[in-house]
């Protein structure tokens, strides 16, 4: 079975108060539960991030990630509909990108 990326986007702010950082831990154990099986890895959150161009390092991502999950899902549109719950989209500017990971072939004689 295919499996997906969710890279998990949002605006940067001020750190929570502690009631809605276990509201919103609660919530991401009852996506997660939701996803069952088919959460092959439940990824982590990621720190600040630098972008990396050819006209070198800045500090201006376009969109930061927060963190990462990998599922199973029998197509695209399966692994979208299985995102759609995730808490992340109710943070301001909040996004859940989904990404087929393609795997890589072999190419050794």
């Amino acid at each position: 079975m295919p499996k997906y990326m969710y890279i998990f986007h949002a605006n940067r702010g001020a750190a929570p108060a502690p009631e809605d950082q276990e509201a919103a831990m609660q919530a991401w154990g009852a996506w997660m539960a939701g996803i069952g099986d088919k959460m092959v890895d439940p990824g982590a959150p990621v720190g600040l991030s630098k972008l990396v161009t050819a006209n070198g390092v800045t500090d201006e991502v376009p969109s930061p990630a927060f963190g990462y999950t990998i599922v199973e899902a029998a197509s695209m549109d399966e692994a979208c509909a299985m995102a759609k719950g995730n808490p992340m989209l109710d943070a301001p500017g909040g996004a859940v990108e989904v990404a087929e990971i393609v795997p890589m072939t072999d190419s050794t004689p």
